[in-house]
């Protein structure tokens, strides 16, 4: 069990950093491989609107329903090795400081630091690690013979995040009513209210409006930093992952592929 009482949890993109953690794997999958040329273009167009528009309850549905088809017998170990080779590269950069400032309030606070995202474990972990951060919460798409199947084990978005979260909690014995939660979209209200302190972190429409009428606070993070710079190596082991299987769920690329860019608003 753990030895602190509380967390603070994060999600990932527009929080931690300033954009899709996984539309940024966009080009060196592609010169794996693993994409096409258009998809790489679809890829770059899909970040520009989600950077303006987040994403929404309809398009992650429609994601994750892509996902199960697009990663289908793509090898773990090819996926696995490019992120690790283009990770400093491509997130090192697009840390927010005052993120890095948070992590670093409260670990001195006593509170575990977890990134809670609708990313798969194979991008998520490994900027976790780069970040020193104690564990992380991701998306887990099943393995079976090395390669992916295309079912999803696990989906960590909306409801499914506050359910992870409560079950930690319930293992390490942490008081959620103690612990924080911050996010960028509205789609993660259900972890936002799981905890004592909630807090909207450049919020959407929908969420600003929310913590409006609820009175949690907003702040704006606009300060991308190199985290290498700022982020100290972490003490202990390497971060621990919520879930059991290896999986690659490339959640944001599966949304990037699967839109219509001349029907505004397809997802």
């Amino acid at each position: 069990m753990s030895g602190s009482r509380s967390a603070a949890f994060f999600d990932l993109d527009k929080t931690v950093i300033a954009k899709s953690s996984t539309l940024a794997f966009s080009r060196p999958f592609y010169k794996g491989g693993l994409v096409n040329r258009r998809a790489v273009l679809k890829a770059s167009y899909a970040q520009f609107v989600y950077l303006l528009q987040g994403a929404d309850e309809d398009s992650m549905d429609k994601m994750r329903d892509y996902l199960k088809a697009l990663c289908e017998g793509w090898p773990v170990q090819q996926v696995h090795d490019i992120v690790a080779e283009t990770l400093h590269e491509l997130i090192d950069p697009l840390v927010y400081a005052e993120a890095v400032e948070l992590f670093e309030e409260h670990r001195a606070a006593g509170r575990e630091i977890v990134i809670v995202s609708s990313s798969g474990e194979e991008v998520v972990g490994p900027i976790g690690e780069m970040l020193g951060v104690d564990r992380v919460i991701a998306t887990q798409l099943e393995v079976e013979d090395g390669c992916y199947t295309g079912e999803i084990a696990f989906y960590a978005y909306g409801e499914g995040k506050a359910i992870a979260i409560r079950e930690l909690a319930a293992q390490t014995g942490w008081d959620l009513a103690e612990c924080w939660a911050y996010s960028d979209s509205a789609t993660d209200i259900p972890m936002l209210a799981a905890v004592g302190h909630p807090v909207a972190v450049n919020p959407d429409k929908a969420l600003r409006r929310h913590a409006t009428e609820h009175d949690w606070p907003v702040r704006v993070f606009a300060k991308p930093v190199r985290a290498s710079r700022r982020v100290p190596s972490p003490p202990g082991p390497a971060v621990a992952y919520a879930g059991g299987l290896t999986v690659a769920a490339l959640a944001l690329l599966a949304w990037a592929l699967g839109r219509r860019p001349s029907r505004a608003g397809d997802m």
